[in-house]
Parts: structure tokens; C-alpha cells; sequence
């Protein structure tokens, strides 16, 4: 995928205010590219290398699950950065996903 299209999915993840969470789809919506929630999930593995830093465990999949948390170092790390930041998490689903959802589509202009 075009190093492009990460570089976008890292700009709409760092504005996700602290507190909240989105979706990979979400964030391909945001980007004009409704149908590539799986390669924002691609961009997302390489977030941890990227400069300034990406709070990653703000994005999880479209029914509030932290698909994402292997990629954290120890998985568990997920769940304690969103807790950390008051988000309520059982059996790594976010809990009151609804109201927690951030939608960039709303939120932000197009980039």
C-alpha cells in the first residue's frame, strides 16, 4: 500500500482526543477509502515506528474490540494505555463503545 496512505491514517489517529477511540473503518471513511479498513489494520502495525508518536491503542474495530493488542508489547498494554485514559475495558471490548466513539468523519475536516 502507498506509504502515503499511512502517513494519512497517522494524522487522523493523532488528532483522536485522549478518552476516546475509533475504528479502522471509521478511518478509512474518513480518507475517502470506505472499503480499506483492513489496510488502515496494515498502517496500524506500523505505527510504532512513527514520528511523532501515535496512540494506536485508540483504534480498535468497528464493535469496540481490541483486535489490535498483539501488536502491543505485552499485549496487555492495550488495555492499560485505554484505561489509563478512563475508557472502561472487559474481556477487551470497550465498553460503552457508542458514546466513547470518536468519528473522524464528524469531527475533523478532510484532510
Amino acid at each position: 500500500m502507498d506509504q502515503n496512505f499511512y502517513e494519512q491514517v497517522f494524522e487522523v489517529v493523532r488528532l483522536i482526543p485522549k478518552g476516546r477511540v475509533t475504528s479502522y473503518g471509521a478511518i478509512a471513511k474518513s480518507l475517502g477509502a470506505g472499503g480499506s479498513s483492513r489496510m488502515v489494520g496494515y498502517a496500524m502495525r506500523h505505527a510504532g515506528q512513527a514520528q511523532p508518536s501515535i496512540p494506536a491503542h485508540r483504534v480498535v474495530n468497528s464493535s469496540g474490540l481490541l483486535t489490535g493488542k498483539f501488536h502491543f508489547n505485552p499485549p496487555e498494554r492495550m488495555v492499560e494505555l485505554l484505561e489509563r485514559e478512563g475508557i472502561v475495558v472487559k474481556d477487551d471490548k470497550v465498553q460503552n463503545f457508542k458514546t466513547v466513539f470518536w468519528n473522524p468523519l464528524t469531527e475533523i475536516e478532510i484532510l
